[in-house]
Formats: C-alpha cells, sequence, structure tokens
C-alpha cells in the first residue's frame, strides 16, 4: 500500500447564492481529485451550511475555505472576517448539521473578530482513500528452516489412511 500525500487546498470567495453551488463543486472535485470522493456529500453539505448562513446574515461576504488531508483524516474549515453572526448566536441547525455529519468540529476566533468554524472526518479502512501504512509488526531474527516432510507416528498414520491404500514410504 503507498502513503499518502498530504494535500491541501485554499479557495478565497466573495460570496452571493450562485457562488454557494459552485463551491460545493469546486470542493467536491477537489476531494474525488484526493481519491475522497465517499467523503465528499458530508464535506459538501457542511461546507454549504456554513456558506448559506454567511451569505444570508453577514454584511461581510468574504469567507475563505480550506481543506487539509493528512493520510489519516480531512480536515475542512470555512472562516469569514464578519462579527456579526457570532457561533454562539448563529443558526442551531447550521452547527448541528456540522456536529451530525462531521466526526468532529470545533470554532476558533481570528485576529480581525471574526470566526474559523472547522470539521474533520477519518478514513475508514473498508474506503478506498489511501492510507498510511501501519509499522510492521516484530519478527524473528533468525529463519527456522522448514521440514521437508514430517514423520508422523504409526497410531496417526493408520488413523489417517484406509485400509485399502498402500502405505507409501519415504526413504
Amino acid at each position: 500500500m503507498k502513503a499518502a500525500v498530504p494535500c491541501y487546498y485554499h479557495l478565497d470567495v466573495e460570496l452571493s447564492e450562485e457562488k454557494v453551488g459552485q463551491v460545493k463543486r469546486i470542493l467536491a472535485a477537489h476531494l474525488r481529485y484526493w481519491n475522497l470522493e465517499n467523503l465528499a456529500e458530508s464535506v459538501c453539505r457542511c461546507a454549504e451550511a456554513l456558506l448559506r448562513t454567511i451569505e444570508q446574515h453577514s454584511a461581510d461576504k468574504n469567507t475563505t475555505i480550506e481543506m487539509w488531508w493528512n493520510g489519516r483524516r480531512l480536515f475542512a474549515a470555512v472562516s469569514d472576517n464578519s462579527q456579526d453572526i457570532r457561533p454562539h448566536r448563529a443558526p442551531q441547525g447550521c452547527l448541528a448539521q456540522i456536529a451530525a455529519l462531521s466526526d468532529g468540529w470545533g470554532c476558533c476566533a481570528t485576529d480581525v473578530g471574526g470566526k474559523i468554524i472547522w470539521s474533520s472526518w477519518r478514513a475508514r479502512a473498508a474506503d478506498r482513500a489511501p492510507l498510511d501504512p501501519s509499522v510492521p509488526a516484530p519478527c524473528l531474527r533468525v529463519a527456522r528452516p522448514t521440514p521437508l516432510y514430517a514423520v508422523l507416528p504409526e497410531p496417526a498414520l493408520a488413523a489417517g489412511r484406509d485400509e485399502t491404500e498402500p502405505v507409501a514410504s519415504r526413504g
């Protein structure tokens, strides 16, 4: 199994009603390119919920979307510079949707008074996403020779053969 190459994507956009759908399609295309199409639906739905909330309730429509793939986890973050919407006052449907669709999420403040809302997803072993190889198990330092054949005691030979079969001997 080959090791996953870390990936990063950054997009600055001034939101409008039609750009929300465009950004969603762009994110899905990058996830397919990274062989993470199994995560595309939930990642895009989370991003869309955040972008629609910013587009509808914020005066400053400038937004940054970032995605990181480290081989085991995918992180997606949406940040804005608006002080109009605070996460504790944001529409609860948006944050509840992010919590339901992701493995983890959080929020932090930016230097200019805005916020970053991020979410993460684990790559599952059953999925086709390339994972980092695990550390190999320790092995014996000295190889032991394998016998060419094993000599079985007579009772084991008698119990395992039919009385009409000839007995083969190795000499």
